[in-house]
């Protein structure tokens, strides 16, 4: 608390009141509410923690209305690291049972089935079910590919596990998942603030692995990829012994034999990948790969993207900021003038096409779906 009081003060302190946080906040643009700017949190926090404001006047869900796309503290010219101090600050509030109903709700659903949506086991698998070949799930493999909660779990999402399997086994990858025996990465739980809870989801998940004896973990959710890759690290005090790779990164090594596809795309960063991993290049130069394919930027691109709508647990706390969000960047896909959106997030594929309109239908694909039509003998997309 009182590490935590210093961040604060020193925060305030060092912020210039510039409005460049508040220019770039996803649930300011979507609600035009001025406190949901990153200097209004931090106050908000403060005299929430000092006691001086009740969490039963409902300070505890403002708190947590906030997409944790990192784009506050990116464009911060004084340095405040916003995303940070609020996560602190999170810890503090779940330590003392203040969380959100919501939010706490989704950390008993987590800790208690190890999946986001309260389903478990054989259920993982159900995206398997029209495959044409049963993925490997035993023996000692060199790669294991983590498929994720919302891979495993959405319907509308099965088509990028599908494809990412179809392209492991076309590339002669020794890989294998681990069907029934994963359980979500716990990142839900981490920028929710139950960090003890996170870390025991974490020491599960790096001792189901090590037992596979696999050297290399793939992922293809940008969330997943950031839990293994920066806070297990953090959560277990040590680096892991297992080499973490994004599908994006992935596509680049594979050599895979790419068809041409003709059509102009543009592509959407998701915050976990690029502001939070610093993945902007991958993505990028595979697309480049493919021949026929015109990549047409957003003006709100690389670190200046706008969220999906669907980071920071919104979905459970605020639909309609998480909607809102999600028309505001499909419009901006729609200036492109492209005829499809591309992404490398499961969660961002499902936010944009929700956010699809009758005025706005363009089609979204996650980039190992795009690959994977490239790959196969029909590449129609």
């Amino acid at each position: 608390m009182e590490n935590l009081t210093f961040m604060l003060e020193e925060a305030l302190y060092r912020c210039n009141k510039c409005g460049f946080c508040q220019a770039t906040c996803p649930f300011y643009q979507a609600t035009r509410e001025e406190w949901t700017v990153a200097r209004g949190r931090l106050r908000l926090m403060r005299a929430v923690l000092q006691g001086n404001l009740s969490m039963s006047d409902g300070y505890a869900k403002s708190l947590y209305q906030c997409f944790s796309c990192g784009a506050c503290s990116s464009t911060c010219p004084s340095g405040v690291e916003v995303e940070h101090i609020l996560l602190e600050g999170r810890r503090e509030l779940a330590q003392k049972g203040l969380a959100p109903e919501p939010l706490a709700r989704l950390e008993q659903t987590i800790t208690a089935t190890g999946a986001l949506t309260g389903e478990g086991g054989d259920a993982r698998l159900s995206w398997t079910q029209n495959l044409e070949f049963s993925p490997r799930q035993n023996g000692n493999p060199q790669a294991i590919y983590f498929v994720g909660c919302v891979s495993s779990f959405y319907p509308q999402a099965y088509g990028l596990p599908q494809s990412m399997v179809r392209l492991l086994e076309r590339a002669g990858v020794d890989y294998a998942i681990l069907g029934g025996d994963e359980v979500c990465c716990g990142y839900p739980l981490f920028i929710s603030g139950f960090k003890e809870e996170a870390r025991q989801i974490a020491l599960a998940n790096v001792r189901r692995v090590q037992e596979t004896g696999a050297s290399r973990l793939i992922t293809a959710c940008p969330s997943c990829f950031r839990a293994w890759h920066e806070f297990y690290p953090q959560l277990l005090g040590k680096e892991l012994d297992i080499e973490v790779l994004h599908s994006t990164q992935w596509l680049l090594e594979a050599e895979l034999p790419l068809k041409p596809i003709e059509k102009r795309v543009t592509y959407h960063d998701s915050c976990d990948l690029g502001r939070g991993s610093g993945i902007y290049d991958p993505p990028r130069e595979f697309l480049s790969r493919i021949e026929g394919l015109e990549l047409a930027e957003m003006p709100y691109a690389r670190a200046e993207a706008l969220c999906c709508g669907g980071g920071g647990n919104m979905e459970s706390l605020d639909v309609q900021a998480s909607q809102l969000v999600g028309q505001l960047r499909m419009e901006q896909a729609s200036g492109t003038q492209a005829s499809l959106v591309v992404t490398a997030c499961p969660q961002c594929k499902r936010t944009l096409a929700k956010a699809r309109s009758a005025e706005n239908r363009i089609p979204v694909v996650d980039i190992v779906e795009l690959a994977w039509r490239s790959v196969s003998e029909n590449s129609a997309v």
